[in-house]
């Protein structure tokens, strides 16, 4: 077949009006639940007041402290939970330290449970009247301030390096270590030399991502940060402490640009890296460790296992008894204030609008990932960049955004398409605002795992459709859907986890009349009601693992994988 036949085809396929047409209305979704808050926040960080915040942001010692607090908690939290996760990932892919599996399900528990749900445990148990430390060691330990935000931002966010470390090292060739080892290296010497320096670009990466995480978090800085003042917490309080939208805009605008740096690093290091394999697949087998230093990492990860069976056992039974480490009678009072008092509207209204934005989340990221990598030639990296935003932007600065972007009506060529958030249609446009919200977070994980599924596609088989006579819509869906079906369940649990347990965009515009449960629980936490908040954690993480297990059920697949789950937290 000649090139110019080949050439023809290629324009047919993208000029099919069915590409044009999606093209143009994820567009404009993106254009509404992306583009318009981020520009919002941008008008509203570079007014008087946000300019005035800017020129004190280091000036002022306490400005200068917010700056340092947050970068050193970025610096301390991506260090240690990148070396937790890089222990949990060694011991699971090259050390036959009994209980993997077991180890495996415990690292991947923080990605289901809310935010702070962590935070709630460790005070509880570690807190100035903690069990542990108070009451059985007789010690009073100040968990408050940066000790307690590492040790809680570490454990929350250690999956994401575990899982792209993991990754990483199932993925190298065990050849390269068997050669080394032929040459007479010892195993120490080949993890250090061989095996080692192929992880930089995981490790360096994972770094990354949980310094941004760390720098963003709002809700556990709120429940366990004390006097330890950082960006995020302060732009919270510049809101809804002083009411200057504006102020708090500034403050937090300050976080996008590291988040911005380490999405355009991370871009930039895929676009130039490379694999080279001989054969095209791992081709030698890996010799599991039995020596004396994987049995140090076995008994350090169960030490790490221990403590995550701990706080989540604290999770469990601080809702059956009336209060944890005080009054351990036990009562069924807290789950039927959660079932059937006041915290029945946020558990129907947080699940139902988490159902709403799940499938649009999902399908949007895989039409997205589709123009992308099959359709668009120019202006599918443009596409691609916009789509992973809301991701990208720090969940308390797109929150602020929205804030700012939905206080007064939307309207598009004159007609309102969205009351304020404040008014006669506060509660229609509040859940409105938060299902964009959770679309805008899940979106870019279906994007990912959509774009990784159809770059492995042939586009030979979508030609072959439409020289068969078959237009876009009927190739998409009968071909090129059944082909990239794990990335739709990837990106359908991924969003129903993301939309249940997420705090810090929403936090800013949730309305009276509608009830999010994470909003609720970080409300109990800061009224010292722990059983409440402990049964809304625990129900919060029933209600996630069995929607997701439903979803596997009528999609007929196994369930996601921890990449699929947890990728792009």
């Amino acid at each position: 077949m000649s090139a110019t036949v080949v050439g023809r085809r290629h324009r047919r396929v993208r000029q099919d009006p069915t590409v044009t047409v999606m093209l143009v209305v994820i567009v404009a979704i993106l254009a509404l639940i992306v583009i318009y808050p981020i520009g919002s926040i941008l008008k509203a960080g570079f007014s008087s007041d946000g300019m005035g915040v800017f020129s004190r942001l280091f000036s002022t010692p306490a400005n200068r402290e917010l700056v340092g607090n947050t970068l050193k908690l970025g610096l301390v939290v991506g260090v240690t939970g990148t070396a937790l996760g890089f222990l949990l990932a060694f011991v699971q892919a090259r050390t036959a330290v009994p209980g993997k599996k077991a180890l495996h399900t415990l690292s991947l528990l923080p990605i289901v449970a809310p935010p702070f749900a962590v935070a709630t445990s460790v005070i509880v148990m570690f807190g100035r009247n903690g069990v542990i430390t108070h009451q059985l060691l007789g010690r009073d330990w100040n968990i408050y301030g940066l000790p307690g935000l590492t040790l809680v931002l570490a454990l929350s966010f250690f999956p994401v390096a575990y899982m792209n470390i993991l990754g990483m090292m199932r993925s190298l060739d065990p050849s390269l270590d068997e050669a080394a080892e032929s040459l007479g290296a010892s195993k120490s010497r080949v993890f250090f030399t061989v095996t080692l320096p192929m992880l930089v670009p995981g490790i360096a990466g994972s770094f990354l991502l949980l310094f941004v995480e760390a720098i963003a978090d709002l809700a556990n800085p709120l429940v366990i940060g004390g006097d330890y003042g950082v960006l995020a917490s302060r732009a919270y309080i510049a809101i809804t402490g002083d009411y200057n939208t504006n102020a708090g805009a500034a403050y937090s605008l300050v976080l996008l640009v590291p988040a911005m740096l380490v999405f355009l690093i991370q871009r930039y290091w895929v676009s130039r890296s490379s694999v080279v394999t001989v054969t095209g697949k791992p081709t030698g087998n890996v010799h599991l460790s039995r020596g004396v230093g994987s049995k140090i990492a076995g008994a350090a990860s169960w030490l790490v296992g221990g403590l995550i069976i701990l706080i989540y056992g604290t999770i469990l039974a601080g809702g059956f008894v009336k209060i944890l480490g005080v009054n351990n009678t036990v009562t069924l009072d807290n789950y039927k204030y959660v079932l059937f008092g006041l915290g029945q509207q946020a558990m129907v209204d947080t699940t139902a609008m988490a159902l709403i934005a799940t499938p649009i989340a999902a399908v949007l990221g895989v039409l997205t990932a589709w123009l992308v990598s099959s359709k668009l030639r120019r202006f599918g990296a443009v596409l691609d960049f916009i789509g992973m935003l809301g991701l990208t932007v720090p969940g308390t600065v797109l929150g602020i955004g929205y804030a700012v972007a939905f206080n007064h009506p939307v309207t598009v060529f004159g007609v309102e398409i969205l009351p304020a958030l404040a008014g006669g249609g506060a509660v229609f446009s509040g859940a409105m605002a938060i299902v964009f919200v959770y679309v805008a977070r899940s979106m870019p994980n279906a994007l990912r795992s959509g774009v990784a599924s159809l770059e492995q596609v042939s586009g030979a088989i979508e030609e072959a459709s439409t020289s068969l006579g078959a237009n876009g819509t009927q190739t998409f869906r009968k071909v090129t859907i059944p082909l990239i079906k794990p990335a739709v369940l990837s990106g359908l649990t991924y969003a129903f986890a993301r939309a249940m347990t997420t705090l810090s965009p929403i936090i800013f515009i949730t309305t009276p009349g509608v009830k999010i449960m994470t909003a609720q629980i970080l409300a109990e936490v800061d009224v010292g009601r722990f059983g409440n908040a402990f049964s809304y954690c625990t129900i919060l993480i029933v209600i996630v693992m069995l929607v997701i297990g439903l979803m596997n059920l009528l999609v007929h697949e196994r369930p996601a994988s921890a990449q699929q789950l947890g990728g792009g937290l």
